[in-house]
């Protein structure tokens, strides 16, 4: 039966509230990341793979996260990330990012989470648990929902809703405009480039690792570089 998969953690939550829980949307390794085919090659899934462990990782580190609900049907990654300590349901509606994002809180809701629920994008492999924790911080200064672009000031990269609020996303391209035009509030904050910083482009992933990549990430870069540069590589 497809279903809910989990393995048990240590969760860290606020003393003062009951912690967010997160929902992160992941294509199948197959498709995803299809902008970085030229840049990362073969290595194009495992990088895509890369980048949501790390995202994740990170998120279950920090604080004020109580749980990360994952939507995805690729078996490989639901398997990694249940073992990291996500949640894992499928993509159920089949039908596109914000499909899955709403059906992914509407799971959250169903277990009876008494906290804010938040999108957050699963390409952010230099995230930081202080910086997610100081965004998600401002978020629930909102009175309903807020959000925070993307390092280009086009998209978006996290879409938090308060306790009872439906979540409503609409991420996707101009998102940033989107979410703006729907009443959500744009947290604007200096020093959290790491929540910012998705990877869609090489351009983004240079970015990244200036950052700092996350393990996972680091060391599937490191690997892809070295056969690059390997005599006879090309």
């Amino acid at each position: 039966m497809r279903g809910l998969r989990r393995v048990r953690r240590v969760v860290h939550v606020e003393e003062t509230g009951s912690g967010w829980s997160l929902v992160v949307p992941l294509k199948p390794l197959a498709l995803a990341k299809s902008r970085l085919a030229d840049a990362a090659g073969e290595v194009r899934p495992a990088l895509a793979l890369a980048f949501v462990l790390d995202t994740v990782a990170a998120a279950l580190s920090c604080p004020r996260v109580a749980d990360v609900t994952v939507v995805t049907d690729d078996p490989v990654a639901g398997g990694r990330l249940a073992r990291l300590g996500a949640l894992v349901v499928p993509d159920v509606p089949a039908a596109g990012l914000n499909a899955a994002l709403r059906y992914g809180a509407e799971r959250v809701r169903e277990r009876g989470a008494a906290g804010g629920v938040a999108a957050l994008n699963g390409d952010l492999p230099a995230l930081r648990p202080a910086e997610l924790s100081h965004v998600l911080q401002e978020a629930a200064r909102a009175p309903e929902r807020a959000f925070l672009a993307d390092a280009a000031g086009v998209g978006t990269t996290l879409l938090a809703a308060a306790p009872g609020v439906a979540l409503a996303p609409a991420f996707g391209g101009a998102s940033r405009a989107r979410h703006l035009a729907s009443g959500a509030r744009e947290i604007v904050l200096p020093d959290v480039v790491s929540v910012r910083q998705d990877v869609d482009t090489a351009g983004d992933l240079r970015a990244a690792l200036a950052l700092g990549l996350g393990p996972r990430t680091a060391a599937v870069y490191a690997a892809h570089s070295a056969a690059v540069q390997a005599p006879g590589s090309g």
